[in-house]
């Protein structure tokens, strides 16, 4: 399980550093991986590391439920498999600036 949180860390670390602002009405591409037991929360990391990378503040409103205002975040596509522990997703989403 140590391995599986190593590896979430350096994704976090990953989206933050890639982390640019983004010009209104702007549209760009993110790709991310997501690793853990479920597929579904796998998927939700890739999630949750797309959104980190645009701007956490949108992160934290998506987080409690409340949508990603001043963007669209459109529909993910995953490539998931098992791993030896858990799954493996990576994934991607074209996110829009709209303001």
């Amino acid at each position: 399980m140590l391995k599986i949180s190593k590896l979430a860390l350096v994704a976090a670390a990953l989206a933050v550093v890639s982390a640019v602002p983004a010009e209104a009405k702007s549209c760009f591409k993110k790709a991310a991986q997501g690793n853990a037991l479920t597929e579904g929360l796998a998927k939700f990391q890739v999630d949750a590391a797309l959104l980190q990378a645009v701007d956490w503040g949108i992160y934290g409103t998506w987080v409690t439920g409340n949508g990603t205002p001043g963007y669209s975040f459109g529909p993910r596509t995953y490539k998931c498999e098992a791993a030896s522990i858990g799954w493996s997703c990576h994934g991607s989403a074209t996110l829009c600036k709209l303001d």
